[in-house]
């Protein structure tokens, strides 16, 4: 370089890239944000189709303005089957037609089946018999519902208002009789 030419300055071509490129990111995750908002209380419960235990089709939104006490099981896990019990208790304990406990399996279509975590499939129908469960049960074989609902694992529940909207999410069983979650409900029914 002789003494007359100037010192040539680096080229700001990258950073202007750089920060085009994080703009695009940021606007494409805004623009997305309702795909990764988390299924949470307070959120919209987000409509769902399973089949009934007779395989007839049905859909959440047939419960429309009704309390849901929404709960995502299968026959092969142990905490599913430690709650189901206080599920019968509440709804025997909560004479309301507006109140509804829906059970969701997510177990495989048949029996001996294995669904898509490799898990073997129970008797849905000959367990809830068995049990003398008499609450609402539907049948969920391809698991749909846990992608909608964003589950981590089974149980997970939801408690729905007539409005539609999720007012408590547990994960993991629960005493679903205890005094906590009946002031829950009826406090919903009431309003």
């Amino acid at each position: 370089m002789d003494a007359t030419s100037t010192p040539r300055r680096p080229s700001r071509l990258p950073y202007v890239t750089a920060l085009v490129l994080m703009g695009i990111v940021v606007v494409a995750a805004w623009a997305g944000r309702d795909r990764y908002a988390g299924v949470t209380a307070g959120a919209d419960a987000p409509t769902f189709a399973a089949m009934d235990l007779d395989g007839t089709p049905v859909s959440l939104d047939e419960l429309e303005g009704k309390v849901v006490l929404l709960n995502v099981w299968a026959t092969w896990c142990p905490p599913c089957r430690f709650e189901m019990p206080s599920m019968q208790r509440l709804h025997e304990s909560i004479d309301d037609d507006d109140f509804v406990v829906l059970a969701v399996s997510v177990d495989a279509a048949r029996p001996g089946e294995q669904d898509a975590s490799g898990r073997v499939a129970g008797d849905v129908r000959g367990y809830v018999e068995e049990n003398g469960y008499t609450f609402t049960v539907w049948h969920d074989p391809p698991g749909a519902i846990q992608q909608t609902y964003q589950t981590t694992g089974v149980p997970e529940s939801f408690v729905i208002g007539r409005d539609g909207v999720i007012y408590k999410k547990v994960a993991g069983p629960t005493e679903w009789d205890s005094p906590e979650y009946q002031e829950l409900i009826r406090r919903l029914l009431a309003s």
